[in-house]
């Protein structure tokens, strides 16, 4: 194990830092516990060029807590955490560029997801991050106080035909499609979150899976979304991160969402994910 303790790079006065100085392959307690804390601090952390394998990255992520299954994998009979493959080329669509946060139509979305990039396009293939915290807190004071009062439907009509488009609306997708409307029907959060370690709020909304704010009438609810979509997008609160090879990015899902810009058609991007449970966003 080494002792070293990380450097910590901030990149943007919202979110986002790069860390150097340890090895992800042989970390120490207290190593980890920096990194861990950075994380907390700066919501998504980068590492150029780390060696780890697959066994490796699962380690890592169980010392953040118990890895969690993704729904598809988790339908077609996945009964241990395993890794989410994102894989798209010239035959099968990027379907994650969307702003996002994953998988907020659960009751319980993760909490931290860890990315290892794997194959990388010559030019493109950067994703992008913003922060929830630094788009509420940029909020009036009258508008945070209003929006603290709301609970938002979050449903996964877009992912199930985004899933159906990526295999090509094939009799399995169809299946698989009617399993996950029936195991995750729409779910209700707090428009606001409190993040359960920093006691920071965020906005807790994105316009891929967020349909309506139940307190309003419905046109009340678009119009309010409509403005809080536009406001969370806002450059300020964003960072974009450019890939290499072996580089990892590790982020907070409970407090900033992310995108991956597809502009690299017909070239491939590759990366592998595991994510680690989380709780009811209260």
């Amino acid at each position: 194990m080494s002792n070293r303790s990380p450097e910590i790079h901030r990149l943007t006065g919202s979110l986002g830092a790069e860390v150097t100085g340890v090895d992800l392959l042989h970390l120490s307690e207290s190593a980890f516990e920096s990194i861990h804390q950075a994380l907390l601090d700066h919501e998504v952390l980068f590492f150029r060029g780390c060696a780890l394998d697959d066994e490796s990255q699962m380690a890592l992520a169980y010392r953040f807590g118990q890895p969690s299954i993704f729904p598809v994998l988790e339908l077609l009979g996945a009964t241990e955490p395993t890794f989410q493959v994102i894989e798209d080329g010239p035959d099968s669509p990027n379907e994650a560029d969307y702003w996002h946060t994953d998988v907020t139509w659960t009751a319980e979305p993760p909490k931290i997801a860890l990315l290892r990039a794997g194959i990388i396009p010559a030019a493109g293939g950067d994703t992008a991050w913003a922060s929830m915290s630094a788009a509420y807190e940029a909020l009036s004071p009258a508008m945070r106080d209003f929006v603290c009062q709301l609970e938002v439907c979050h449903d996964n009509e877009f992912f199930i035909e985004a899933v159906q488009r990526k295999m090509k609306f094939s009799e399995e997708s169809e299946n698989l499609a009617r399993g996950l409307r029936e195991k995750f029907p729409p779910v209700v959060h707090p428009l606001v979150r409190t993040h359960p370690e920093t006691g920071r709020k965020a906005l807790y909304i994105n316009r891929t899976f967020t349909t309506r704010i139940n307190e309003l009438s419905a046109a009340e609810s678009d119009a309010m979304l409509a403005f809080l979509f536009a406001h969370i997008e806002h450059v300020n609160y964003q960072i974009r991160f450019r890939w290499s090879l072996h580089d990892m990015a590790f982020w907070d899902n409970r407090c900033c969402m992310h995108r991956a810009i597809w502009d690299y058609w017909p070239e491939e991007r590759k990366g592998r994910r595991v994510t680690v449970k989380g709780d009811i966003p209260a």
